[in-house]
């Protein structure tokens, strides 16, 4: 795949997205996740990448929602997803749903979407989902007692870019290879021309380390699952709850995982333990060896019978008075038995085993003085011996569960990606039951699903039953349903705060979702395949010429080529004075009707415009019924072919009826006839 083909794509993108391993399959399953591993990728870019690939697979123009209006409707539509979602990976994961006038994308998301419908969003898996996160790539991993080497500059070269966790040397011979043997616990070399050469040390010959980085370098796959380990163990029990099949055995990745300690190395082998421990507590063990031989030493002293008093002798001796001679003849078996405690002290502390102790030895081995002290070269031998044993085994224990956990790897991604996608199939569930959404209906244009963007008819509009938007500021349950259905250009009448904006709001909030192969909030929808969105809010207050003109400009730009769009405009004579308003709107709605689209304009002036209309414009009303304590009653759902009732007509209507019989009352009766 050409990835600068993919729309928003550049030359930077394209190369960060080779550096992965499956672009294409990633690409393909829009797979933010793995789309966010490519250098330099956040997920939020990801997601718009992974969008760019979709509009190129089904070709999709973009731009469906075309005014500023029907991008704000797509974010509250988005939003309404995203606040449903408990990660932050679905959050971003949802943006690559978005409205589109491709049949064959809306099928694809309304087929990925009857499914997702489906999932019960179990508080349990809520909450395992929490703490799920897609899995990292750890950074900074240093290995030091371990080196690759070989004599050619192109191997050396390609050994340090695939392991740059590790030295990578270059030697000329075998005696090269044994002076590093020295340096490191193991050394890996990369020539087959080593194999057979005897060296001291742990050398060992490995001609294609990148088959073999459970060997060469565990501690990668090591510190991988050290540091996921609470977004696998999360995953798991995802799984777990949702009665979900997991990608790899929950207990088997457990087990596992408690092999593993926080820090990337081996957990649970008594043998590293205690050859960690002894290096680490080497010399303290030594000086309380010390110690413990002195205090014996000093008792045995006091306890003397020489000529001088045992006191003074020990502070003779503890000045610095020679007593090597004296110590050899007087306290010759109390120094052998000083001795053996400190010995046995420190082989008891550190824990050493039978061929260790005979370091014991020649540690605590000399000639008769006071107080003892250690020999450092034995210990020195004694320690190297220690970290060479605890080394070697730790690197065989680590290329041991790195075997294992290698096996896990490619499941675990798949473990966590899924659980993540989950995510995002609850988020439309919840959004689903919430709302009481349901599956809308496409109708009057080509079949769903069919790839042609470009040929819907221009009739079918659309038509909504039930809807409740879940946009407006009030409790869901308390939203009074609505009921419209329009085929063509139709004028929306209505008095003021009688729901005309938050009818067009639903209107397109409902197509919107359509359009992105949701389900939406009513109990019925049936619409066609609109082409773009064009949704034109309420202008806040008479434009100047120039910003006159420019929405003169923009409308003249709708007209040209309508056909199959949606419009949706909400009192557009406010940009001017009424009676140009009412002209202006008459030539825009004869346009439309000539292209055959479909439009909603709420309007006050619709017996104006109609006046002014060539053609027989469709009115509809959003009536009010009445006033109760002077708050208006109101039917929400449009009434087909009617003009609705102003509120100052209602008053008026109100104050006639309530007037007694004097002058007032044929006064507001004068009034009433005026409307």
């Amino acid at each position: 795949m050409e990835f600068t083909s993919i729309p928003g794509v550049g030359e930077k993108t394209a190369d960060a997205l080779a550096a992965l391993d499956d672009p294409e399959a990633a690409l393909r399953a829009g797979d933010v996740a793995a789309l966010a591993r490519a250098p330099g990728l956040t997920e939020g870019r990801a997601a718009a990448v992974a969008q760019g690939a979709i509009r190129r697979r089904h070709d999709d123009p973009g731009g469906w929602t075309a005014t500023d209006r029907a991008d704000e409707v797509y974010a509250d539509a988005l939003g309404l997803l995203q606040e449903r979602a408990v990660t932050d990976y679905a959050r971003k994961r949802l943006r690559t749903l978005y409205p589109s006038p491709v049949g064959s994308r809306i099928e694809e998301v309304r087929e990925w979407a009857a499914e997702a419908v489906e999932r019960d969003p179990d508080p349990d898996v809520l909450d395992a989902l929490s703490g799920v996160e897609p899995l990292s790539e750890p950074r900074g991993l240093r290995i030091r007692e371990r080196a690759l080497a070989t004599a050619d500059a192109e191997r050396f070269a390609e050994a340090e870019a695939a392991f740059p966790e590790l030295s990578v040397e270059v030697v000329e011979d075998a005696r090269d290879l044994a002076e590093l043997a020295r340096s490191y616990s193991t050394v890996i070399a990369l020539d087959e021309r080593f194999a057979g050469i005897d060296v001291e040390g742990d050398v060992r010959v490995v001609p294609d380390p990148e088959d073999d980085v459970e060997e060469v370098a565990p501690e990668r796959l090591l510190s991988f699952f050290a540091e996921n380990r609470g977004r696998l163990e999360a995953a798991a029990a995802v799984h777990e709850a949702a009665d979900v099949d997991p990608a790899c055995d929950p207990d088997a990745l457990r087990d596992a995982l408690s092999r593993l300690d926080g820090d990337g190395t081996v957990a649970g082998d008594d043998e590293l333990a205690r050859l960690s421990n002894a290096v680490d507590d080497l010399d303290a063990a030594a000086s309380t060896a010390c110690s413990v031989a002195n205090d014996h030493l000093r008792d045995a002293i006091r306890e003397q019978d020489v000529t001088i008093e045992g006191q003074d002798f020990l502070s003779l001796v503890e000045q610095g008075a020679r007593v090597d001679k004296l110590l050899s003849r007087e306290l010759a078996d109390e120094y052998d038995e000083a001795l053996a405690r400190a010995r046995e002290h420190f082989v008891d502390a550190l824990g050493l085993d039978s061929g260790e102790t005979e370091f014991a030895e020649r540690i605590f081995a000399a000639d008769p003085t006071f107080p003892v002290e250690h020999n450092e070269e034995p210990l020195a031998r004694l320690r190297t011996e220690l970290k060479t044993a605890r080394d070697r085994r730790a690197s065989r224990l680590k290329a041991d569960l790195a075997a294992d956990l290698a096996a896990l790897r490619a499941d675990a991604d798949d473990l966590v990606r899924d659980a993540l996608e989950l995510d995002v199939e609850l988020a439309v569930s919840r959004f689903a039951r919430e709302f009481d959404c349901t599956m809308p209906e496409f109708v009057g244009g080509p079949a769903v699903g069919d790839g042609d963007a470009d040929a819907d008819s221009a009739s079918g509009g659309f038509a909504v039953g039930a809807g409740r938007s879940p946009l407006l500021d009030v409790e869901f349950t308390d939203v009074d349903p609505v009921d419209y259905d329009v085929s063509g250009v139709t004028l929306l009448s209505g008095v003021n705060s009688g729901g005309k904006t938050s009818t067009l709001d639903l209107v397109a909030l409902v197509v919107t979702l359509a359009h992105m192969g949701l389900p939406v909030p009513a109990d019925s929808v049936r619409l066609q395949r609109f082409s773009e969105l064009h949704y034109y809010a309420k202008s806040q207050g008479t434009l100047d010429a120039g910003a006159f003109e420019s929405t003169l400009r923009d409308f003249g730009d709708l007209v040209e080529g309508a056909t199959g769009r949606l419009v949706l405009v909400d009192e557009l004579e406010s940009i001017t004075e009424p009676g140009a308003s009412a002209k202006i709107i008459a030539g825009i709605l004869e346009a439309l009707d000539g292209q055959g689209a479909t439009a909603v304009f709420v309007s006050h002036l619709a017996r104006e415009i109609r006046a002014a209309a060539d053609f027989d414009v469709a009115v509809d009303g959003i009536e009010a019924v009445g006033l109760e304590d002077g708050e208006l009653v109101v039917n929400r759902s449009p009434r087909k072919d009617h003009l609705a009732r102003s509120t100052p007509e209602l008053i008026v209507e109100k104050l006639a009826g309530d007037a007694r019989s004097d002058g007032s009352a044929e006064f507001y009766e004068g009034l009433l006839e005026k409307f």
